[in-house]
C-alpha cells in the first residue's frame, strides 16, 4: 500500500474499497496542469477543471451544430451552390479517374473473397435505419422530444465526383450510408439517454456523444433530482 500511493499519500490511504486506491493512484500518477495532484472520494470523480474545460468544448460544438442547422435550413439551390466545380476542373478530375479493368486487376484476392461479409452489413444498416426512424417517430412525440432529422445525418454526395470510378463511387456511397446511419442511430439514442438517464458514468467514456456533458455528475443526487426536468425539456435541443 505504500509503495502504491507514495509518502505524500500514506496519512490518506484508509479507503473502504479497492476502486478508491486506484482511483488515488491514478490522481497520484497524473496531476493536473499545474503540477496538483487531487485525491478522488466519495464518488467525486470527475476533475472540476477538466469537467469545465470539457464544457466548453461540448458548447463549441453545440454552437457549430447551431450554425451548420442554419445552414441546412437555407433554400436547396443555394446549399447545390455551396461546392460546385467549373468544367475546366471536372475534366482534369476525369483525367484522374483510373480505368475499372485496371483497378479491378489491383485488388488482391483476399478484398474480393471479404467483399461478401463487408456488404452483407447493409442487412443490419437498414434494419438499424428502419427501426429507428420508426421508434423516434412513435415515441418521441409521447416523451415530447423532438426527432431528429435523418438526411442531417445520412449524407451522401461523394459518388459525384469525377476522378472516382464505378467501384470507388458504390465504395463511397456505401460508406457514406453504413456511417450515416450510425451517426443518426447515435443521435437518437443520445436524445433517449438525456431523457431516462442523464447521468455521467463513475468512470472516463472515450469519444462520448455530445450531450454526455451535459449530465449530472455520478453520485450527486441533488443535482439529478434538480435537473433531470430541465434537462428532459431540452433533449430534443441540438
Amino acid at each position: 500500500m505504500r509503495s502504491l500511493c507514495g509518502s505524500d499519500l500514506q496519512t490518506r490511504c484508509r479507503f473502504r474499497s479497492v476502486s478508491q486506491v486506484l482511483c488515488a493512484v491514478f490522481v497520484q500518477a497524473f496531476p493536473d496542469a499545474h503540477g496538483r495532484r487531487r485525491a478522488v472520494f466519495d464518488g467525486d470523480l470527475m476533475d472540476s477543471d477538466m469537467t469545465e474545460r470539457l464544457r466548453r468544448v461540448r458548447q463549441t460544438e453545440r454552437d457549430l451544430e447551431a450554425a451548420l442547422a442554419d445552414w441546412r435550413e437555407a433554400p436547396k439551390a443555394a446549399r447545390a451552390s455551396a461546392v460546385r466545380f467549373t468544367k475546366a476542373v471536372r475534366a482534369e478530375q476525369k483525367k484522374l479517374r483510373r480505368n475499372l479493368l485496371q483497378h479491378i486487376r489491383s485488388i488482391g484476392l483476399l478484398y474480393w473473397l471479404t467483399a461478401p461479409v463487408i456488404y452483407s452489413m447493409i442487412i443490419p444498416l437498414v434494419m438499424a435505419d428502419l427501426f429507428t426512424t420508426v421508434y423516434q417517430r412513435i415515441c418521441f412525440p409521447v416523451y415530447g422530444v423532438a426527432r431528429a432529422r435523418r438526411s442531417d445525418y445520412v449524407v451522401i454526395d461523394r459518388h459525384r465526383l469525377g476522378y472516382l470510378n464505378a467501384i470507388e463511387k458504390l465504395n463511397c456511397v456505401y460508406c457514406g450510408y453504413g456511417n450515416g446511419v450510425i451517426a443518426y442511430v447515435r443521435e437518437v439514442a443520445s436524445r433517449t439517454e438525456q431523457f431516462f438517464c442523464p447521468i455521467k458514468h463513475a468512470l472516463p467514456v472515450p469519444g462520448a456523444h455530445s450531450r454526455y456533458a451535459r449530465f449530472v455528475d455520478y453520485g450527486d443526487a441533488k443535482a439529478y433530482r434538480d435537473k433531470i426536468a430541465e434537462l428532459r425539456r431540452t433533449a430534443g435541443e441540438p
